[in-house]
């Protein structure tokens, strides 16, 4: 569990126990009961939310694992600062895990908070066009970005590393709070090992193989 979730759970909490209060002190009605009900529903929904499972990582030194859970949506050529490679986009629902991972082992060479809108994180156009965090990483096998995206209802990306931070694979380096989108960009040489459909899991799912 991320412990932020304790919090964002609290105030749902509060609320159930304010209204059974107030029923016990004045009577009890249906719409009483139905409404502390939905409060506890909702406190448990955050909590689920922010749900932050252990995860078997990869031994494979050649692997490159998935920052985030969701399902794969693109999966393209695309380059990046006048050189050839691939991107794999990632949308995660609000029913997945939000705690984002360490795709490789490295070092955190560079961090680059963009603003920008909130188009459904489905969208392509959110890739370049939404709120995001731009991760440059060094590897032993090369470099490696990977973007937090904000979609639409999610408002919050949190990176809990620094530049120069060195990680392991399938380390926890962040969340983004109720549904986003994660892109991953490998240089062309990588081999790819997810398509469009696919579905990942943040740490353990392997998305390509450097070559």
């Amino acid at each position: 569990m991320v412990a932020e979730g304790y919090k964002f759970a609290a105030g749902p909490f509060v609320a159930a126990l304010a209204i059974a209060a107030w029923a016990w002190y004045f009577g009890a009605s249906w719409w009483l009961d139905a409404l502390a009900a939905v409060f506890v529903l909702l406190a448990l929904f955050v909590l689920y939310f922010f749900r932050d499972p252990e995860r078997e990582i990869p031994k494979d030194a050649d692997a490159v694992v998935s920052p985030a859970d969701g399902r794969v949506m693109v999966v393209t050529p695309e380059e990046l600062d006048g050189r050839p490679g691939q991107r794999v986009s990632i949308f995660l629902s609000i029913f997945d895990v939000h705690v984002n991972r360490a795709p490789v082992s490295g070092t955190i060479a560079a961090v680059d908070y963009r603003r920008g809108s909130f188009h459904g994180a489905l969208f392509e156009r959110a890739s370049a066009e939404n709120e995001q965090n731009v991760i440059r990483m060094q590897s032993p096998r090369g470099e490696l970005v990977f973007k937090q995206i904000a979609g639409l209802i999610a408002r919050r990306i949190l990176f809990w590393k620094a530049r120069g931070d060195v990680v392991e694979m399938g380390d926890r380096v962040g969340m983004i709070r109720f549904g986003s989108r994660v892109d991953v960009w490998l240089p062309a040489a990588a081999q790819i090992a997810v398509r469009p459909g696919d579905t990942v899991r943040g740490g353990a799912s392997i998305l390509a193989r450097w070559k």
